[in-house]
């Protein structure tokens, strides 16, 4: 069988690991650089902000008290263990699945770093329409995250094998 590099499993983890990388890098860029709730505009639609989210999206459950740290992280673990395995299954014969799995668990998986180690997740990124209407603050791990997510979409709605087989 002639594969090829990108139909290996080891590929994606690869990637993944990656993706964790940029994530870590850029916080702790952002974690020397700004304290809490200190902005920088960029642009008239962008800027980077330090906050720090104990909960989940768009902080929810962030008051919950210290429990939900453990909750996310377990939860984010065992997203991590079946993302694993349906790259392995996937890696062979579907590479854009596997890229967008890939893409997914390194955002899982920079953001359960930041959870079991700072017991949040630094969120950086702050976009904004005219100052008034903010998007809540995320970081590259969740930009990872949504990448994969809206790939696998794309790739469900619009995919060659899908449409052949139907």
């Amino acid at each position: 069988m002639n594969e090829k590099f990108y139909q290996k499993p080891w590929f994606w983890y690869v990637t993944s690991i990656v993706v964790v990388l940029l994530d870590q890098v850029s916080k702790h860029a952002i974690l020397a650089s700004y304290n809490e709730g200190e902005v920088l505009q960029l642009t008239s639609f962008f800027d980077f902000t330090l906050r720090y989210n104990s909960g989940a999206a768009f902080s929810f459950l962030a008051d919950a008290g210290g429990w939900q740290k453990w909750f996310f992280g377990g939860i984010a673990f065992v997203a991590s263990v079946l993302l694993s395995m349906w790259i392995y299954r996937s890696a062979f014969k579907k590479p854009l699945e596997a890229f967008a799995l890939s893409f997914i668990l390194g955002g899982a998986l920079g953001n359960l770093y930041d959870r079991i180690v700072l017991g949040h997740v630094v969120d950086f990124i702050q976009v904004h329409y005219q100052n008034s209407y903010y998007f809540p603050a995320f970081n590259l791990a969740d930009s990872a995250i949504t990448l994969g997510a809206a790939i696998i979409i794309f790739d469900m709605l619009f995919s060659k094998e899908k449409k052949s087989n139907a």
